[in-house]
């Protein structure tokens, strides 16, 4: 049978958001405890008393996530430019043996055009692609004969350039779209190279998701 302390730990680090809040002492914890003790009392099969379980939760570590919040302020510090690109679509399609040759015919299309946004996300299964909305139909008559399987528009994407030491802290991507998840931005796709993370939101939320990032950066 587990202890006190053992399940209360494991309950409260299935959330990761949770868990954070906590080494940030922005959680109330009586209320914490009064609402995860019969969870307690279930995978300890006897009655607990709240003060008990408040102790468990107050002998907890801040575990990694302290170390962790100054290893990624350094690089959240050290991030560069923001780019905004607005009016974007994006194109789901099953692959198959003829999409590599329609996609070539896509490019051509749009590679003499410098200021166009474009980006391929190709999955096991699938490739999406992120493009101005301007070859919306140009793209529909070149994939026709392909099996769309999803196509959203009115997207705008958020581009932050990292300092190179992202790529040796674990964390980064999850610290920026944490903050985001926070404020209830939903992000449609994600893509990154080396040392750019771009993020694609409904264009709704693109006023938004741009000023939570300057706080990330101006608060470290």
């Amino acid at each position: 049978m587990s202890s006190i302390s053992k399940v209360t730990e494991d309950i409260i680090n299935r959330s990761p958001f949770l868990r954070e809040a906590m080494t940030e002492n922005l959680i109330n914890i009586s209320s914490l405890a009064r609402k995860i003790k019969p969870e307690i009392e279930k995978s300890t099969g006897k009655e607990i008393k709240e003060g008990a379980i408040v102790m468990a939760i107050k002998r907890m570590t801040p575990g990694v996530y302290h170390k962790l919040d100054i290893k990624i302020n350094k690089v959240i510090g050290g991030i560069g430019d923001f780019l905004v690109r607005s009016d974007l679509v994006d194109f789901t399609y099953e692959n198959s043996e003829s999409l590599r040759d329609a996609q070539g015919a896509l490019i051509q299309t749009i590679r003499q055009d410098k200021d166009s946004f474009f980006t391929v996300c190709k999955g096991i299964s699938e490739t999406t692609y992120i493009l101005n909305a301007k070859y919306t139909e140009e793209a529909k008559a070149i994939f026709a004969k392909e099996r769309l399987k999803a196509h959203t528009i009115d997207l705008s994407s958020i581009t932050v350039k990292l300092p190179e030491t992202n790529t040796e802290t674990y964390g980064v991507y999850y610290y920026i779209m944490k903050h985001l998840a926070w404020e209830g931005i939903n992000i449609e796709q994600v893509v990154s190279t080396a040392n750019e993370f771009t993020a694609i939101v409904n264009s709704n939320d693109i006023d938004e998701a741009f000023k939570i990032l300057m706080q990330l950066k101006r608060n470290v």
